[in-house]
């Protein structure tokens, strides 16, 4: 029994260790594209899309909403709908229609819409 036990230690601590670099790249990347979003909205602190926690401030500042709905990310449900506010004001900010943040929702899609405010025209 104790033989099996180690034979599957190590398949997972190699699927832990590609669920840490995909998470590690997936920061990386919303950050670069938080940041490319401030610059573009002329936003200051675009540093903030680096730290954990200040990168929801700049979203807020990105959106011009109050610094204090910060504190609704902490509420169950209501996050949710803050979170979608937040995104359509910040597809907003970059000039694209506001129903793009309701896309935040959908899985997969809300890895490609930050890029697509960040990096288009």
């Amino acid at each position: 029994m104790e033989g099996n036990y180690q034979q599957m230690e190590p398949a997972a601590a190699a699927i832990g260790i590609v669920y840490f670099i995909f998470i590690v790249v997936f920061y990386i990347y919303f950050a670069i594209c938080l940041m490319k979003i401030a610059k573009k909205t002329n936003t200051e602190n675009g540093w903030f899309a680096w730290i954990p926690i200040l990168n929801v401030f700049l979203m807020l500042m990105i959106a011009k909403k109050p610094l204090w709905w910060f504190i609704l990310m902490f509420i169950p449900i209501v996050n949710i709908i803050i979170s979608i506010i937040v995104w359509m004001a910040v597809a907003e900010a970059r000039g694209k229609p506001s129903w793009i943040g309701i896309l935040m929702i959908v899985p997969f899609v809300n890895i490609i819409i930050p890029g697509y405010l960040a990096f288009s025209q």
